[in-house]
């Protein structure tokens, strides 16, 4: 069961990563392919939407961590926190960030380009980085920790 629960985690990390590093720079600068169709605005509208669906993924694996890592408690209650974290970043990321960005474009190119707009989406990004930073934690403590117990010859 434990590595289903690694697999689910290492595989959401990847799809965040590869959001983040290989599609956005495509999609939000299609000039640098030899692409010249897409507006900023147009862009947002995509990658709004790629990061709509991810966020029912996050959700997904945020809550399948948690009780993971709830009945490994008392012995990993620093990765029931961090799960925990993890999840509430979660929710915070897809119920009010990503809602708002949404909504936002969903009113028009116009309600995209105000103050409030360009806060909320940076403070979007730096909400998945750090869950994404979390995340990857939460991975590889397994690992620091049976290495930590090993003796090694």
């Amino acid at each position: 069961m434990r590595l289903l629960y690694q697999f689910l985690l290492a595989s959401l990390i990847g799809v965040e990563l590869t959001l983040g590093v290989l599609v956005a720079p495509i999609i939000f600068y299609p000039q640098k392919v030899g692409i010249e169709t897409l507006s900023l605005f147009q862009s947002g509208l995509l990658m709004g939407r790629l990061f709509e669906k991810m966020g029912y993924i996050l959700l997904g694996v945020s809550f399948v961590s948690v009780v993971f890592e709830f009945f490994s408690l008392p012995k990993h209650f620093f990765r029931f926190t961090l799960s925990l974290l993890i999840a509430l970043l979660s929710c915070v990321f897809v119920f009010y960030f990503s809602d708002f960005i949404l909504h936002a474009q969903s009113l028009g190119e116009n309600a995209t380009q105000t103050q409030e707009f360009k806060d909320i989406h940076q403070w979007s990004e730096l909400t998945l980085k750090s869950i994404v930073a979390l995340q990857l934690l939460l991975f590889f403590l397994p690992f620091y920790n049976r290495r930590k117990y090993e003796k090694v010859y």
